[in-house]
């Protein structure tokens, strides 16, 4: 079955959509998709194609790495914004390390990093940023507190990847609807991992104690499976926007639902994409952003045997998804 690719037959795939419809910022993308100055020129020549006006790179990077990689991309400021992550040495052993942490937080912001991100925890502790990993350390860990609050005064976003989707946590058999791809990422067999839920509320945690600091779920909050959790969180916090970077093909299961769950949450969601910068990607996304069409393969995108449908957005909701909640953020 690892080599299934089926192909649709059914005649109601609609047309390709080559350009969004409107102009789009990217809020989740990565500066390892371009790693030498012809690379960026060739991604930027992409974007002009497609209609994507600005990407926000997560790094991940703190010290020398975020310096390098700002002297490279700062040469298109205009098209490309870093973020950067947060400096976790000594989080075990150092009892300066939230001090050490912030101080360096507060020299990435002098130096044009725009927010934080993407911090990343899978249910065994923060991982994503460099050099060091904080495993064990959660978001709402004291530790992290002064740090959020810090992230908030310098009015930095923290992007946040909190769990997967919920199919890697789940048994490894016939049962998991989503096995082709959750195999690959398999979380159900990690000793002593948060599940699901839990990383959930560690997330509210973080959000609910720190009122004056914006933060971003990244993927939908890996719960394109049940959306009611975050559907309530945004409700309740002012401080919590989404977006919905690499789980098109989770999303698009359900398209009516997620239809009107953006609808609802119209002011609170971001466009994103998190999977490359090939052409063939982004009109992908825009194709199910934009169209109503059913029952199509990208077999090349998603490690799943799902087909994929439209969700059908009204334009005045495509262009606060594309572009218009992004720049609201990005210039408060």
């Amino acid at each position: 079955m690892k080599d299934y690719r089926p192909e649709s037959l059914y005649k109601a795939a609609g047309s390709e959509v080559d350009k969004a419809r409107y102009p789009v910022i990217d809020m989740h993308s990565h500066n390892q998709y371009a790693e030498s100055p012809e690379e960026i020129r060739e991604w930027i020549q992409t974007m002009d194609e497609v209609g994507i006006e600005k990407a926000i790179l997560l790094t991940k990077a703190t010290g020398a790495q975020f310096d390098s990689l700002h002297a490279v991309f700062s040469q298109w400021e205009d098209r490309f914004e870093l973020w950067c992550g947060i400096d976790y040495t000594g989080y075990e052993t150092d009892e300066n390390f939230t001090e050490n942490a912030i101080e360096e937080l507060e020299r990435l912001h002098d130096m044009g990093a725009g927010g934080i991100g993407e911090l990343g925890d899978k249910g065994e502790g923060l991982f994503y940023s460099t050099p060091t990993q904080a495993f064990g350390m959660h978001i709402d860990d004291p530790r992290m507190s002064p740090i959020l609050d810090k992230a908030g005064q310098l009015n930095m976003p923290i992007h946040v990847h909190m769990a997967e989707p919920i199919w890697m946590y789940q048994e490894m058999d016939s049962t998991n609807d989503g096995l082709m791809n959750a195999y690959e990422w398999r979380l159900d067999n990690k000793a002593g991992i948060k599940s699901h839920d839990q990383m959930m509320q560690i997330l509210e945690n973080a959000v609910r104690d720190h009122p004056n600091t914006t933060f971003i779920a990244a993927h939908m909050a890996n719960s394109a499976y049940d959306l009611s959790n975050l559907d309530r969180m945004l409700d309740t916090y002012p401080n919590l926007y989404s977006e919905i970077g690499a789980r098109y093909s989770e999303l698009s299961q359900t398209p009516r639902h997620v239809a009107a769950f953006i609808n609802k949450h119209q002011d609170r969601i971001f466009y994103g994409t998190d999977m490359g910068r090939s052409p063939e990607m982004y009109k992908t996304t825009f194709k199910i952003l934009e169209t109503e069409d059913e029952h199509f393969y990208r077999h090349d995108l998603f490690g799943y045997h799902w087909s994929l449908n439209g969700f059908g957005l009204e334009d005045n909701v495509l262009q606060k998804v594309y572009r218009n909640n992004a720049l609201k953020l990005l210039n408060q």
